[in-house]
């Protein structure tokens, strides 16, 4: 039917209103819809590879992983990684293109297993990401403030640039989407430059032990540590799957958003495979382990002093921080967005759901979490008596903490992701069609579901917080407490408020129907 047509909409198999079913085209509010059309594949693709933050993961958590997991066969684990991620964009993919919503994740879970689980995936979103972003301020701050000492020898507290960058961040996010893709994309073409740069060197120069493959070989993936290292390692690939939360802002979602999706995926997946070979075969594999609990976080300088010289080794130093900068506002802006799709869908103040004027960006939503920013790393700040080289130092601590909260929340709403997809389809009459997106699907959710038990199990191990530690419970707890608040929101707005809690997930489409109901009752 048409907009002005007096006919009511009809509804989905989960009883909720559909929008697709009523055939109503599109209605942008202005100030309730992001601004379409100003992303294409290549903006996209930037804005969602930042995220993963490539020289973050080979010069943080790749020398990490080696280190305390003693697993020589990382490159290994991410092809492995790279695999579950494609079965799992599968299904994610074919959803994109029923779906258009800056909620992606909850929007999804909404749309296959009602409003009250979405309403508690949008909180955990919400806290994910925000966790993952406040947690890379932390190193930030402190790798900065290791420039100012080592370049211009001048003592920095690390909160300080960490406080800098918040307010930096906060001002970028309220430009234009596009603008924003062509600073993350000029940061990250940079520092994947040099990266490659490093792997040649070291394949040009390898150990003593030439270009060995050890580390493709499955033998090294024998031990008790190996799943714990897929925990490390699975959050390297954290922000490919952010692709759809930018859908209303692309003129082709259901072409760009999945494109990006696999690209972004496959590119991780390589880049990190061979970056974390490289290391292997620049140290031999026999000696990358011990190597990285020498140099830590120092392993990639350390070897490309030797190799590549002192002057590239300084670039790669500050290249490092200009990536932790470009990842810090690709979260942010996916935090802003999730934000805003909340309040355009009643789970947050309906003033987050408004858009700039000016530049079309969720500038309420960039707001609120430009102040939570500020509020955690000053929180860390007024804690921090200890050393900035001890590792239980807070600006450390908000790092770790942050990062592998925000992983696991993260995980696990990829695991639920792809059950909606199954229900979704099923509930739509389509299981035949998406028989096999629905088998890979529920593959990949059960792996993700197993990397999230591990998560919990050895969050110890991630944090470095001993095995007797009360945080073991209470880090992983940030993400339960967020589901059920969620969940206890959802409950009480299908019993109090039906018609708000009919329009979780729906975005747009939700002021479809409220158009159609408009002309309908003139």
């Amino acid at each position: 039917m048409t907009t002005g047509s007096s006919s009511t909409p009809s509804t989905s198999s989960t009883g909720r209103p559909d929008a697709e079913s009523a055939g109503i085209s599109t209605f942008k509010g202005q100030d309730r819809a992001l601004r379409a059309g100003r992303l294409g594949t290549a903006g996209l693709l930037l804005s969602v590879l930042a995220a993963t933050a490539p020289l973050m993961v080979v010069a943080g958590v790749m020398p990490t992983t080696f280190a305390v997991m003693g697993i020589v066969g990382q490159p290994l684990l991410f092809v492995i990684l790279g695999i579950v991620l494609v079965l799992f964009s599968v299904g994610y993919a074919e959803m994109s293109r029923h779906v258009h919503n800056a909620g992606a994740f909850y929007a999804y879970i909404s749309r296959g297993l009602g409003g009250t689980p979405g309403a508690g995936a949008a909180a955990v979103a919400l806290v994910a990401y925000s966790a993952l972003q406040v947690g890379i301020y932390g190193l930030f701050g402190y790798e900065v403030s290791g420039l100012f000492a080592t370049y211009l020898d001048t003592e920095v507290v690390w909160w300080i640039p960490a406080l800098a960058a918040v307010l930096v961040v906060g001002a970028l996010a309220w430009l234009k989407i596009d603008v924003n893709a062509w600073v993350l994309g000029v940061l990250l073409v940079i520092e994947v430059t040099l990266v490659v740069v490093f792997d040649i060197a070291a394949v040009g120069d390898p150990a003593k032990a030439g270009l060995s493959l050890h580390a493709f070989n499955p033998d090294t993936l024998t031990g008790a540590g190996v799943g714990t290292a897929l925990c490390f390692c699975i959050a390297a690939f954290t922000g490919f799957e952010q692709a759809p939360v930018y859908a209303e802002e692309t003129s082709r979602p259901h072409i760009l958003v999945p494109r990006v999706m696999f690209l972004a995926i496959g590119f991780v997946a390589v880049f990190f495979a061979i970056s974390s070979w490289a290391l292997t075969v620049a140290t031999g594999p026999s000696a990358i382990v011990g190597t990285s609990q020498k140099q830590s976080a120092g392993l990639l300088f350390f070897l490309t002093e030797s190799r590549l010289g002192s002057t590239f080794t300084d670039v790669l130093h500050v290249l490092f921080v200009t990536g932790m900068f470009a990842a810090l506002l690709s979260f942010h802006n996916v935090v802003a967005r999730y934000a805003f799709a909340m309040g355009r869908e009643g789970l947050l103040p309906a003033a987050f759901g408004r858009t700039s004027e000016a530049s079309g960006a969720p500038g309420t939503g960039s707001l609120l979490h430009t102040v939570v920013s500020l509020v955690v790393v000053g929180g860390f700040a007024l804690s921090d008596d200890k050393p900035t080289g001890d590792p239980t130092a807070p600006v450390l601590q908000l790092f770790t903490w942050g990062g592998n909260v925000g992983a696991l929340g993260v995980t696990l709403l990829m695991a639920a992701a792809s059950l909606s997809v199954i229900v979704f389809f099923v509930r739509r009459g389509a299981a035949r069609a998406q028989s096999w997106r629905l088998v890979t699907s529920a593959i990949a959710g059960l792996a993700l579901l197993v990397i999230a038990v591990y998560t919990v199990k050895d969050f110890d191990v991630l944090v470095g917080s001993g095995p007797d530690s009360a945080l073991n419970v209470l880090l992983p707890a940030v993400i339960g407490v967020a589901l059920v608040a969620g969940l206890v929101q959802g409950l009480l707005l299908r019993s109090r408020k039906p018609e708000a809690h009919a329009r979780i997930g729906l975005g747009n489409e939700a002021f479809q129907l409220d158009k159609a109901a408009e002309s309908a009752s003139s």
